[in-house]
């Protein structure tokens, strides 16, 4: 339950961050027919209405098109026309535009952003030092949160302007670490850089990108807004099996586009061919080779080849390294991929919300593209390099793409880190398989099988020590720490089922007058309710998951309900407290009074914690 909240509290809407190492499938096609049948039977098994498939390799389509249904209910069959949401893939068409303003002196990557667009509101309180720059817009190294819930529920079929987009809740957008040193992914970012963009071309974003890409690629429907060849062609999205309405993103920059298989592959020749298409270049190789390079992260600095670079991150299949970006909507699921030394790459669109499904997918495609590749060669030596001896311990997560789910992240992140073997060992401390990484050069080590840097030993001006991997920035954290966490936790579960238990119990009794009123009752009562509105509020957070963005970013009755019920466990908690106290010498049951007493003070330390992250009073609107 406890990383189901925390899920439902960082993954916000159409964003999509997937680093994951993909493993191999049981099942490896080697026909293009062996492949078709494997999808369809994940989309069988996986209930997903239809999937797009854009496949190319340096010789041009592989497979362009559609499997299933665009519409259920109409019974509408989805083909290479069919048009599909792509959410943050769409940010790659964002730091294309400017590589290309780059490429023509017309703008620089370390420009900074007070200089460029002083009137976009942010906060940074490194700003005389660490200025926010142009690449950290990109690289998803401002510090800044994510945007806020009631961004991804604004839903207006008049399209804003991007400037009144921005302007709509920029409350998000304050630094919470010196920008250029961790990465958090973060969907203000890209827009702000969209409106530099806009302001530099004199034309509308999505105009200029129009212009530069969409036309000379040959992509004829591609669109950011619901225009007649969307409402025509495009998808019905569903979540949980039901049919959801088309949602007009605020962001547009950032998550978008809808397109069909037939335009998506040509943007996937695009990365195939190195940024040209039918011999046209649109931007040049040393620019594409920027965008697939983190540089501002201290990971990056310290030599880390795998994560994030310009709206494009790495992802591991076997030996093979792609270039990717997914993408993440209500109800639909995306990825464009992309492997250089094969000179292959493919686009999965699915008209579902299933993750596990657009994985799956996508490990079947992977292994028919790199079914006739010989593994390279890693001719690193690990002799070269030694192993840090001080490395062994506990790591707590520090840079949280939702700060408000941080409270939950930094305990359920923990990693478990040692030496094993003449390499490092890593695994979450609750349950997962360890990964090992391999001595690559002084600080810097490799996962199996990968020639490339995935992990580096460095540290971070606020932090100090650290340890950062494709995604994720750690700290060293105590054991007391971690474990005072967990068993707090675990024993505050414990108390609220024995609360729930023994109820019927002293209920009954007190019904018979067995247990007299005031200070005797006072102290079972209270820390009961207090469980209780941890219950409703686990029981909202659950019926907001068909679509959390608009149940949850508006007043609504569930989101002010989840409020409500924080700050009734407060009161509760503090009732109990006091309860306990005042009632510390009076004649009742000590079994029931101590009982009481564990569980008021368990509800009062998880309320303190609960309070100093911002959780008590929450309105997920705001």
């Amino acid at each position: 339950m406890l990383r189901f909240i925390a899920a439902l509290t960082i993954f916000w809407g159409f964003s999509s961050f997937n680093t994951f190492a993909s493993s191999e499938p049981e099942f490896k096609p080697t026909t293009l027919a062996e492949l078709k049948a494997a999808i369809a039977e994940t989309m069988e098994r996986h209930k997903v209405p239809a999937v797009g498939i854009a496949m190319v390799d340096e010789n041009g389509p592989v497979w362009v098109g559609s499997l299933g249904k665009a519409n259920l209910e109409k019974g509408i069959i989805a083909d290479e026309r069919t048009m599909y949401r792509i959410g943050s893939t769409s940010k790659m068409f964002v730091s294309l535009a400017v590589l290309k303003l780059v490429e023509e002196g017309r703008l620089s990557l370390d420009d900074r952003l007070s200089d460029l667009a002083p009137e976009i509101a942010y906060e940074n309180p490194w700003e005389d030092t660490d200025p926010i720059r142009v690449a950290h817009l990109l690289e998803h190294t401002t510090g800044w949160d994510d945007i806020h819930l009631a961004e991804f529920a604004y839903s207006n079929p008049n399209p804003v302007t991007l400037k009144q987009g921005l302007d709509y809740h920029p409350h998000s957008r304050k630094s919470r670490w010196k920008p250029g040193t961790r990465m958090a992914y973060c969907n203000s970012g890209p827009p702000v850089a969209a409106y530099i963009v806009q302001k530099i071309t004199g034309q509308d974003f999505e105009d200029y990108v129009a212009e530069q890409f969409f036309r000379p690629l040959g992509m004829e429907t591609v669109s950011y807004r619901q225009n007649e060849d969307v409402k025509k062609h495009g998808v019905t999205l569903y979540a949980n099996n039901q049919p959801l309405d088309y949602h007009h993103i605020i962001m547009r920059p950032s998550g978008a586009i809808n397109i069909s298989p037939k335009d998506m592959a040509r943007f996937v020749e695009f990365f195939v061919n190195r940024g040209s298409v039918d011999d046209q270049a649109l931007i040049t190789p040393e620019s594409l080779s920027r965008m697939e390079r983190s540089t501002s992260t201290n990971g990056a600095l310290a030599g880390l080849k795998l994560g994030y670079g310009l709206s494009n991150y790495s992802s591991a299949y076997g030996n093979w390294v792609y270039r990717e970006h997914g993408g993440a909507v209500n109800g639909g699921r995306t990825v464009l991929a992309y492997l250089p030394q094969a000179k292959a790459g493919h686009a999965i669109m699915l008209n579902s919300g299933n993750s596990a499904a657009r994985q799956e997918i996508s490990r079947l495609v992977r292994a028919y593209e790199t079914r006739d590749l010989k593994p390279q060669a890693i001719d690193q030596d690990p002799a070269l390099a030694s192993l840090p001896a001080n490395i062994t311990g506990l790591y707590m997560p520090i840079n949280p793409r939702m700060q408000i789910g941080h409270f939950l992240e930094r305990i359920t992140g923990v990693e478990s880190i040692w030496i094993e073997d003449n390499r490092i060992a890593r695994k979450p401390l609750l349950g997962g398989k360890p990964e090992y990484y391999y001595p690559l050069g002084e600080g810097l080590f490799r996962p199996k099988d990968i020639s490339l840097a995935g992990l580096a030993i460095t540290s971070d001006p606020l932090a100090g020590d650290i340890i950062e991997t494709d995604r994720n920035t750690y700290q060293p954290v105590s054991s007391a720490t971690v474990y005072g966490l967990l068993g707090t936790g675990g024993a505050w579960g414990v108390f609220m089922a024995s609360s729930f238990l023994i109820f019927p119990i002293w209920g009954v009794r007190r019904l018979q007058q067995k247990i007299p009123s005031g200070l005797p009752t006072h102290v079972r009562i209270w820390p009961l309710l207090s469980s209780l509105s941890i219950l409703a509020l686990v029981s909202l957070i659950i019926s907001a998951r068909t679509n959390p963005m608009q149940i949850l970013g508006n007043p609504s009755p569930i989101s002010v309900g989840i409020m409500l019920a924080t700050v009734l466990f407060a009161a509760f908690s503090v009732m109990g407290l006091y309860a306990v106290y005042r009632a510390r010498n009076v004649t009742m049951n000590r079994v029931a009074y101590w009982h009481s007493t564990l569980g008021a003070l368990l509800h009062g330390s998880v309320m303190l914690y609960l309070l100093y992250f911002g959780v008590i009073g929450l309105r997920t609107w705001a």
